[in-house]
């Protein structure tokens, strides 16, 4: 069966995608060799060393994050040859594009943010501004997570390949909106952790720390703003140019919503211009009515049925000590595979 992918050319962030799939970076040459960084990220990479372990992490989780939120989705963010390229669909200004950019600009902030609190990184820690009593009443303490740090780290990294660019272009301006979105994303579900004090585990005394939120939930919120996307173009306002909706009748955009310039095609049919491969011989759901389902997913061609074996461990039981034990059983299951 044929996995559904974009065609391999013109990947999105193309930096982010190629860091997340090199080694280590801990020598200054190394920056010097990673491909589609500019020269002002190049200077950046060699002055921040210990940090780039970090922003390879953040686009590695970005690409995974992709992969989760779209895989019932015609775009499903697939990679092809296990390379993380996105394809041409988002080298136009559509909504698939604004995400790529929101996720991957969220995923640099978020594993930077974690590796300053987890004390691997010696230019930063804890948050120390969170300290004393709070209006509840608890005692800030313990290691707030520095996500004033992670947001000014992907700002710098992230931004500075736009912001070279003058920033006056649409589609600057589109990814740099887009990249705030989504460290917003992160800023706005911020979490307040707690942990109790006190005789046989009562509450006498409590104790608290700000944390990131988990980067699922900083998914499923990009996820929402991408099906809630404003479609948007410039604009002279004053003397700079602005993003405004291209429906009059539609509310301004907030810094939290993603924007997008183009519509996006229906990826349903083949296209190599635009490097779509279509969803033929993707795996539908035969009983489901929402997008994964095989109606939708399939664009009305139909879909193949084939009753397939697998293999699975079954009547496991567990051995003193200590391991468990299992059988391997054969089931067969229906599976269905878009015509």
């Amino acid at each position: 069966m044929r996995r559904w992918a974009l065609h391999h050319s013109h990947p999105l962030p193309r930096y982010l995608a190629k860091l997340s799939s090199v080694g280590s970076i801990s020598e200054e040459e190394t920056c010097e060799k990673l491909k589609g960084l500019i020269q002002r990220q190049v200077q950046m990479c060699k002055r921040n060393l210990e940090v780039m372990d970090s922003v390879r992490r953040g686009a590695q989780l970005a690409i995974e994050e992709c992969q989760y939120q779209f895989r019932n989705r015609r775009w499903n963010c697939s990679t092809l040859d296990s390379l993380p390229v996105f394809g041409k669909v988002v080298t136009q200004g559509t909504r698939e594009a604004a995400f790529v950019y929101a996720i991957s600009s969220a995923g640099v902030a978020f594993a930077v943010t974690r590796a300053c609190s987890s004390g691997e990184l010696e230019k930063c820690g804890c948050d120390r501004t969170v300290h004393g009593v709070s209006p509840q009443g608890f005692q800030w303490s313990g290691c707030s997570d520095n996500i004033a740090y992670g947001v000014a780290f992907s700002q710098s990294f992230v931004d500075v390949r736009e912001r070279s660019k003058g920033a006056s272009s649409s589609r600057a301006l589109m990814n740099l909106h887009n990249n705030e979105a989504g460290r917003k994303a992160i800023l706005t579900h911020m979490r307040v952790e707690c942990k109790c004090h006190g005789v046989s585990g009562s509450c006498e005394v409590k104790t608290c720390w700000r944390a990131v939120p988990p980067f699922r939930q900083v998914g499923h919120a990009l996820k929402e703003k991408f099906d809630g996307a404003t479609e948007v173009e410039p604009r002279r306002v004053g003397s700079s140019r602005a993003l405004v909706p291209r429906n009059a009748q539609f509310k301004p955009h907030t810094d939290e919503d993603l924007v997008y310039l183009e519509p996006s095609p229906d990826f349903c049919e083949q296209d190599m211009r635009s490097g779509v491969l279509g969803t033929r011989g993707r795996t539908c759901n035969k009983t489901s009515k929402a997008i994964d389902g095989c109606e939708l997913l399939c664009c009305g061609r139909g879909f193949h049925t084939a009753q397939v074996e697998l293999a699975e461990r079954c009547s496991c039981k567990f051995h003193w000590c200590c391991f468990v034990k299992c059988r391997q059983c054969q089931r067969l299951v229906e599976l269905h595979t878009c015509r």
